[in-house]
């Protein structure tokens, strides 16, 4: 593949996760990787960019309180139409990373390929790789029309590769402006909260424990961060615990929320739907607790313990404390 571009978006004035590793995964296969970014620290986050591989660094400036969509996506779809044409664009799925990649097909109208775990360039073309049932199916999807392919990357899909610096590098930097957005853009940023926690960011964290709607109560998913903090690690929820208000959507695992990929995932009263387990599913070891030993979690358990997770999670808590 000779020319690769990743979106390259900022959190908290710094390249996000995912970013760092599309540009590590890109230089493994492409000749030529570049990086668009934006917002009032995007000259600042060329730095950081060039020393993960991007050769140059397309910034665009301070957006204000726009929502990133509309302006990103145009600006990449005219860098596009004005003759750059990469072979790929690499999009990281988080919420304006899907946002900027539908808005961007529907400027260049080219597909869009989603919930992608890997890129295969084995052939003539870059093909992505899926997986669907639940994890047990792998599937590859191949672009046949004109280049870029439009990837929409989920988070963690190159571990156990971690990201990793290419070394010191300059890239070079060029400014780009913003075309007429239109009414497209006339949504607002009226005010930002962030997510407190106490302990490792849950889609960084090696101990992940994570409660579903088996819990019975909100006031059963304190077990859950209290076993989170014993084993120093980050809490974490299903959807339905989220939809039903017992956590903020930031502790959402699954299709719809983070990607996690701990050393050890500890299950508690989740059944395993798919939209689940396409989250979590490639920690290194999970745990489930469930008292329907039919449940589809054990399925991908390395250990299972069938039981009421109200009766369980208070004994394994007393056991541990016990230990210190």
């Amino acid at each position: 593949m000779d020319e690769v571009w990743v979106l390259a978006e900022q959190q908290g004035g710094e390249p996000a996760g995912i970013v760092l590793e599309l540009l590590t995964a890109a230089r493994r296969f492409a000749v030529a990787v570049e990086a668009v970014t934006w917002g009032p620290a995007a000259v600042a986050a060329a730095g950081v960019l060039g020393r993960y591989g991007a050769g140059k660094v397309y910034a665009l400036g301070d957006i204000g309180e726009s929502l990133p969509g509309p302006k990103v996506a145009a600006a990449l779809a005219a860098l596009v139409s004005g003759g750059d044409r990469p072979d790929a664009i690499l999009i990281g799925a988080t919420r304006d990373g899907r946002d900027v990649a539908a808005r961007l097909s529907a400027r260049l109208d080219l597909p869009v390929l989603a919930n992608v775990v890997g890129i295969d360039t084995s052939g003539p073309r870059p093909a992505s790789v899926h997986t669907i049932f639940g994890g047990s199916v792998v599937v590859r999807a191949e672009f046949t029309g004109p280049v870029p392919g439009i990837f929409l990357v989920q988070a963690k899909s190159f571990v156990p590769e971690p990201a990793e610096p290419a070394g010191q590098r300059s890239p070079d930097i060029v400014a780009i402006g913003v075309p007429e957005t239109g009414r497209g853009d006339g949504a607002r940023v009226v005010g930002r909260h962030v997510a407190e926690h106490g302990g490792p960011k849950l889609d960084e964290a090696a101990v992940v424990v994570a409660g579903g709607r088996g819990l019975g109560s909100p006031a059963n998913y304190a077990l859950v961060t209290e076993l989170a903090q014993l084993l120093h690690g980050a809490a974490g929820a299903t959807r339905a615990v989220v939809d039903s208000g017992w956590v903020p959507y930031a502790s959402q695992i699954g299709q719809t929320g983070k990607t996690v990929k701990p050393k050890v995932y500890v299950a508690c009263g989740i059944s395993g739907a798919t939209q689940h387990l396409v989250g979590m599913k490639d920690a290194e070891h999970i745990i489930a607790i469930n008292k329907d030993r039919q449940a589809p979690v054990f399925a991908i358990a390395d250990l299972g313990v069938v039981g009421d997770v109200t009766t369980v999670l208070p004994k394994l808590i007393e056991a541990i404390k016990a230990r210190r």
